[in-house]
């Protein structure tokens, strides 16, 4: 494969344009670049385009939790600090991650777009990309690839009282909380409240 092979952007198709639109400007910051009745191309850093939306000419069918397709495209912030900020703005405005998740490899923040696609908010946990896959093919994310969830605002809390980010990025940190419901599980329920409100 090209060593300088990069990802550009994620297209979606929709027929709720605007929603998305607005969704996205939201979560991700992004400002619209180019629109349409039929399209919006959306970025929100130097590439021109980052994610974008078609709505074709003629309604679509609601995205089932049960069809194969996109579970979620990611973006990453450069700190937990910084991601920590970000939540703190959205939760001001109503916005809230419908799942948590401390992959061990990330710290993962999920939100459901108005057409059931997950956005990913993460921080890398590690310094480099081989740190990364080096504790990916460790025992304990091969014990549990998804990890436990946890509370982001226990995790402000934790960081106003001075607990060092090494601490507050592991698995060990989430689980020393309050029970919660495993990964998976919450993305199941997540879904099917999707689904259920859409019905």
């Amino acid at each position: 494969m090209a060593s300088d092979l990069k990802l550009a952007h994620v297209v979606l198709q929709t027929s709720r344009l605007a929603e998305m639109r607005d969704f996205y400007g939201r979560v991700l910051g992004a400002h619209v670049v180019f629109e349409t009745d039929e399209s919006c191309l959306m970025t929100f850093d130097e590439e021109h385009h980052r994610v974008a939306f078609t709505q074709p000419p003629f309604p679509l069918e609601n995205k089932s939790p049960m069809a194969a397709g996109l579970h979620h495209s990611a973006y990453t912030f450069a700190s937990i600090d910084g991601l920590l900020e970000h939540y703190s703005r959205l939760a001001a405005g109503g916005v809230v991650p419908d799942v948590c998740a401390q992959h061990g490899v990330t710290t993962s923040m999920y939100y459901l777009d108005p057409d059931g696609n997950f956005i990913e908010l993460q921080v890398d946990n590690f310094p480099t990309p081989e740190a990364s896959i080096e504790y990916m093919m460790g025992p304990e994310y091969t014990a549990d690839a998804a990890g436990p969830t946890f509370d982001p605002e226990r995790m402000i809390q934790a960081r106003r009282e001075g607990v060092d980010l090494a601490v507050v990025s592991t698995r060990a940190w989430a689980l020393a909380g309050p029970p919660r419901p495993a990964v998976m599980e919450a993305f199941g329920a997540a879904l099917a409240d999707f689904a259920s409100a859409r019905s």
